[in-house]
């Protein structure tokens, strides 16, 4: 009996202290003053460092680095419609940039996932929670909050410091600029992720009410009142029953150390507060600082002073009147898309040739990073000696500056300054796509590459004439007005420069404005551009990207100039289109796309502009929406090597230069390009 008994007692104490187990996961609550010892799992190149920082990335490009609490924790009841619990985190990071201390890449995310180290997961704008396939999938049963340092355009971030709420994928439900609003004051202060310096982050989930609220401080300020983001979501969905909680990082191509300093962490209740006094030291930037002593008299120190306050006065002075800009009533209005001249001074170093990104007929374009911002930003500077016109234009400007498309290069804004206007754009820092396709190029693109270019430039000409509220004729497409961003996605830019950039002229003089070999028949004769005359050069973009050769190629002094759209037609006339792709291409291309858009070329190039097809339809064609109709059936002879309407083609080639060589109506090129009938 005493047996019996003493079994039931030795059960009942075992199902009592299960039972306080499982209740104790609910509330589970742990902090680290520092990861000295720490009970954490790490992976890739995450570490601990000596004086007990976690360090999830080191001065390595291209690499990721995850920690985790090393238990799975309970977020909700295992039954099938359960809700999920509250939870609150608090912690310190810190981020140093390994070379610049204006640049980094890519940040830091709170995480909490169904597994430990994120298996697949890519680094650089991936942060080393997902990779390109798996993004945005519902699959993923992943929440994180982002402290994010690199503009990704593709997740549509809103710029290079933000913090974001992410579910299951980087295009963030809510995000905003990385700040704090001030207890005091309301205000929103901003605050730079890539300082060096230390910050606070809260991270709270109201299980009954479904909220979500992010907070962000300075180190040594308590926590703000109002959260920087509050997101209204229930993650009852997104969370299983059991998770894993931790921290993800990743870097890009620029060397960058990502710290956690501290952290805390609480279920169903409030996360405990860290002991910033006791939190180890980030590493110091730059060299140690020397005390120096005072090794001159008081009559030295009075007349430097003395010196220094003359100088000064007299620097004020002139930098007052190097700073001068013009600035007249109405521009008032335009004050938020007005630049000052100072910021971009500042911004590009002075205008040093060093930060020189190239120079045109519309004036030279310059690198630079705002001060207050770090966004990086490419300013065009133009001499515009005359006023006649000035109001139209900046208005015309502004107006511009609304278009939105991922495949345009945003104009932020402008600045007027005595004999000049600025033109402030987005930085994008693979430069223009004509480097990659000519003269031996270091690095050249491969077909998929190229083929998501022409799509993508595709798309934003055909934003630019028909999806926004006004028609948009950019007047010169050429692969050097196509930028590519950090992504190698393609963005057209100077998009009305060239037309805008009339203001100020004789209204009733008509110019020509493009470049040879990407206009058209008909703007040549009348210099009216329309919707088709930027297909006409939409059509020599397609031949040049395709065949890596500029529409006009000099030869010999003795011979004509060969002409790109001659070259290929001469191909399809022998049924060996192909053979006209561009040789650096290799083997590595989808045939039936380089066909179709050397066909394309071709078509855009017709000479009667009612036979040449709408952006509309360009974009079908390459979508593969719609069949790309047979050149014969529109007019173009395979025969031969001529067209059986050249008339008319001398006239157009006297507006070129003789240099050129664009004269005999037996050339294929005339053919396409006379206008004849």
């Amino acid at each position: 009996m005493e047996n019996n008994l003493h079994m039931i007692l030795k059960l009942a104490i075992l199902l009592s202290l299960i039972l306080t187990l499982a209740a104790g996961d609910e509330t589970l609550g742990f902090v680290y003053n520092g990861f000295q010892s720490a009970n954490l799992t790490v992976d890739g190149i995450a570490e601990f460092t000596s004086n007990g920082l976690l360090r999830l990335t080191n001065d390595t490009k291209q690499q990721s680095g995850h920690a985790f609490y090393p238990n799975p924790i309970t977020f909700k009841q295992s039954s099938t419609n359960a809700a999920a619990f509250s939870f609150s985190t608090a912690f310190v990071f810190g981020i140093i940039s390994g070379e610049y201390p204006t640049l980094n890449g890519h940040g830091i995310a709170f995480v909490i996932a169904p597994t430990r180290g994120l298996p697949g997961a890519r680094p650089s704008q991936y942060l080393g929670l997902f990779n390109e396939t798996n993004t945005g999938n519902a699959s993923n049963h992943v929440f994180a909050v982002e402290l994010d340092t690199i503009q990704s355009s593709e997740f549509f971030d809103i710029n290079d410091n933000h913090v974001g709420i992410d579910i299951n994928g980087l295009m963030s439900a809510n995000s905003s600029a990385a700040g704090y609003y001030e207890d005091r004051s309301g205000q929103f202060k901003n605050l730079t992720l890539i300082s060096g310096q230390p910050m606070q982050v809260w991270v709270e989930y109201n299980g009954d009410q479904k909220q979500i609220d992010v907070t962000l401080a300075p180190f040594n300020s308590g926590k703000p009142s109002t959260p920087l983001l509050s997101l209204s979501y229930d993650l009852s969905p997104i969370l299983n029953n059991a998770m894993y909680v931790g921290f993800s990082s990743s870097t890009g191509s620029v060397l960058t150390n990502h710290y956690i300093l501290g952290w805390s962490f609480k279920m169903n209740g409030q996360a405990e507060a860290l002991a910033l006094s006791q939190l180890p030291k980030l590493p110091r930037i730059g060299p140690k600082r020397r005390s120096k002593f005072l090794t001159i008299g008081l009559p030295v120190i009075l007349s430097s002073l003395i010196v220094a306050a003359v100088s000064g006065i007299v620097y004020v002075i002139r930098r007052k009147r190097k700073f001068a800009e013009v600035l007249e009533e109405w521009e008032l209005e335009y004050g938020p898309q007005r630049f000052k001249y100072r910021d971009l001074y500042i911004a590009t170093k002075g205008f040093k040739d060093k930060e020189l990104l190239g120079s045109g007929g519309f004036g030279r374009v310059y690198r630079g990073v705002l001060r207050s911002s770090k966004l990086e930003i490419a300013v065009k500077r133009i001499s515009h000696e005359s006023r006649q016109g000035m109001k139209e234009f900046i208005a015309e400007i502004i107006s511009i500056g609304r278009l939105r498309h991922r495949n345009l290069v945003q104009l932020l804004g402008y600045c007027r300054r005595k004999g000049e206007l600025l033109l402030v754009y987005d930085y994008m820092p693979n430069g223009s796509l004509d480097k990659y396709l000519y003269d031996q190029p270091a690095v050249t693109l491969n077909w998929r590459q190229r083929f998501r270019v022409i799509k993508g430039v595709a798309l934003g000409l055909f934003y630019l004439h028909e999806e926004w509220e006004q028609v948009v004729i950019h007047r010169d497409v050429k692969a050097s007005n196509v930028l590519l961003d950090g992504e190698l996605n393609g963005r057209l830019g100077d998009f009305g420069l060239a037309r805008l950039y009339d203001h100020g002229t004789d209204p009733r003089t008509t110019r020509v404005v493009g470049t040879l070999g990407y206009l058209a028949p008909e703007h040549t004769r009348t210099g009216k551009a329309t919707k088709s005359t930027d297909v006409f050069s939409f059509g020599a973009f397609l031949l040049e990207v395709a065949c890596g050769r500029r529409p006009i190629e000099p030869r010999a002094e003795s011979e004509d100039d060969e002409i790109l759209v001659d070259w290929v037609f001469g191909f399809w006339c022998k049924g060996e289109i192909l053979e006209a792709r561009d040789p650096s291409l290799g083997s590595d291309y989808v045939e039936d796309e380089v066909e179709m858009v050397l066909k394309l070329g071709l078509l855009c190039s017709h000479s009667e502009p009612t036979s040449r097809p709408s952006m509309r339809q360009v974009v079908q064609y390459l979508e593969k929406d719609a069949p790309l109709p047979e050149l014969s059936s529109l007019g173009i002879s395979a025969s031969g090597l001529t067209f059986t309407y050249c008339e008319g083609f001398d006239d157009f080639a006297m507006s070129y230069p003789s240099s050129m060589g664009l004269t005999g109506s037996s050339s294929v090129a005339a053919s396409l390009l006379s206008g004849g009938r």
